[in-house]
């Protein structure tokens, strides 16, 4: 399986997560697997229970670069993928920062409108530009 294979199975389990806030990240990953949603990947549970331990301080990351756009206003896909790349950009120093942003942006374009990949391009190029992340 490859980095952006791994990626995109991180950001399918953010993604669940996000309508299951109140749910056990180990649980919605072990259920993703026993149903062969997903195939196994350390680096894909490494990524999102990294993303789970610190999603308080991703979001507000999230929410200070949101410019025009309350958080509640973001949609499920792109908070998935900003929590993936904040997430990589943040805790995952070997990763490039822009291989972070070129995957969330291509997950977005996979998943989402080009409205969408333009507002999570954006904010994640205004973060890192901000020194923030």
């Amino acid at each position: 399986m490859t980095r952006s294979q791994e990626r995109e199975q991180a950001f399918v389990l953010l993604f669940e997560k996000s309508f299951n806030s109140e749910a056990d990240p180990a649980r919605l990953a072990e259920m993703a697997y026993e149903t062969e949603v997903l195939e196994k990947s350390d680096f894909t549970q490494e990524l999102f229970f990294k993303a789970c331990d610190n999603l308080e301080d991703i979001d507000s990351v999230i929410s200070r670069f949101a410019k025009g756009r309350s958080f509640s206003r973001i949609s499920k896909v792109s908070l998935a993928a900003l929590r993936l790349a904040v997430c990589e950009i943040k805790y995952f120093d070997e990763i490039p920062v822009g291989v972070s942003i070129n995957e969330a942006v291509e997950i977005c374009k996979k998943y989402a409108s080009e409205d969408e990949y333009s507002f999570v391009n954006g904010l994640l190029g205004n973060a890192v530009r901000s020194g923030e992340v």
